[in-house]
């Protein structure tokens, strides 16, 4: 269980950071995270009920005039709430943040959909590449006198696909595959930093 919201909780930021950069309002302008205002949160099952977690570290940088989006997790900054359950999650079961201790995204594209937008781009865990899509919402606003865009949204993703639990840990009859990764991110032009 530990694997699994250390696990939600990495994919969750560099899911949100890939869409928030992605498309900024046609703006030609770079954005880059403003951290203190950014959360990155997931849920899993475990014995039937749901838990939750965050991811404390993480760096987003978006360049729309370029087209690109890179998001860089540290992975030695998830928190689960417990400190025995960090150190296992930690290690060669499942993160195994000393061989393995950064994860990143990078979009290959943006697509528009009727709901907002969808970030298609390589997310690395633990040494593993998929191909994963990130659907969010995307706005500038005026907040306190200073332009800001706000990127928010939700996302599953499958640890198993990424190797989170080795041996026992494989198993999902106690903690599920599925994790519910939420978003909601605060991004200023980078001229305004």
């Amino acid at each position: 269980m530990p694997a699994f919201r250390a696990a939600s909780a990495l994919t969750l930021l560099t899911a949100v950071s890939v869409p928030a950069s992605a498309h900024a309002g046609g703006r030609a302008i770079p954005y880059t995270l403003l951290h203190a205002h950014s959360s990155l949160t997931y849920t899993f099952t475990q014995a039937g009920a749901a838990n939750h977690g965050r991811f404390n570290t993480f760096a987003v940088r978006f360049d729309p005039a370029a087209g690109r989006l890179a998001v860089v997790v540290d992975m030695r900054s998830f928190d689960t709430g417990d400190s025995q359950r960090n150190r296992i999650l930690g290690g060669k079961d499942f993160f195994d943040v000393a061989q393995y201790p950064q994860a990143r995204f990078t979009a290959r594209r943006l697509i528009r959909t009727a709901h907002g937008y969808r970030a298609v781009g390589a997310l690395t865990l633990r040494g593993i590449t998929r191909t994963v899509v990130i659907p969010f919402t995307w706005r500038t606003a005026d907040i306190d006198g200073r332009e800001v865009g706000l990127l928010t949204g939700r996302t599953t993703i499958r640890r198993l696909a990424f190797g989170i639990g080795q041996g026992q840990w494989h198993s999902t009859e106690w903690v599920g595959n599925a994790v519910t990764l939420r978003y909601a991110l605060e991004l200023l032009p980078a001229r305004g930093r």
